[in-house]
């Protein structure tokens, strides 16, 4: 991938971890901190920010290829199984820590109810309570599992308790952040 990016149009970014919307000037050139989960983290002096897939477009068509290619696609067909789910949020990632949602252990609980398994509710949390990224993250789960064959709709809310502690952090993603 990439390590380095300039801008090709101005585009929408999210600042990490305040979560206000900033715009990204054409012609900047920014690191490319990661891009997992269908976004992408830029860095520069100034800060981090998260580019949606809505925008990635800005970043020019090598990188669409490259992340094209890197992209695992998403199991949507057949009936809905709870498995189908923690996979779509498997694909959901703190843009700061390169470990999905459900290795890093924010997600406390998820239910199927309704008709035929039609609203998924899922409980998650976040690494700190003042990170501003909660709404950006849990919209992103929201939306992967609304992409799911069998679901109308999704709510996901952030809780805090219990409080998350690194302790929560599977092994798998304890061998990413080379804590095991």
């Amino acid at each position: 991938m990439t390590q380095e990016i300039t801008l090709q149009r101005n585009c929408i970014g999210t600042i990490i971890p305040a979560g206000d919307e900033v715009t990204l000037g054409q012609g900047a050139t920014f690191q490319i901190a990661q891009s997992l989960g269908g976004s992408v983290t830029l860095r520069d002096a100034n800060g981090m920010y998260r580019i949606g897939e809505s925008e990635l477009d800005a970043l020019g068509e090598e990188f669409i290829k490259e992340m094209e290619q890197e992209a695992v696609p998403e199991k949507t067909e057949g009936p809905l199984k709870e498995e189908m789910l923690w996979e779509a949020m498997r694909g959901c990632y703190d843009p700061e820590i390169p470990v999905n949602i459900v290795d890093l252990g924010l997600v406390y609980d998820l239910k199927i109810s309704g008709n035929e398994g039609k609203l998924v509710e899922v409980k998650m949390t976040l690494t700190a309570q003042g990170c501003g990224m909660g709404p950006v993250i849990a919209d992103d789960a929201k939306t992967r599992i609304e992409k799911l064959s069998g679901v109308e709709e999704a709510r996901v809310d952030i809780v805090w308790d219990p409080p998350w502690n690194p302790k929560m952090i599977s092994k798998e993603g304890k061998k990413i952040l080379g804590l095991e």
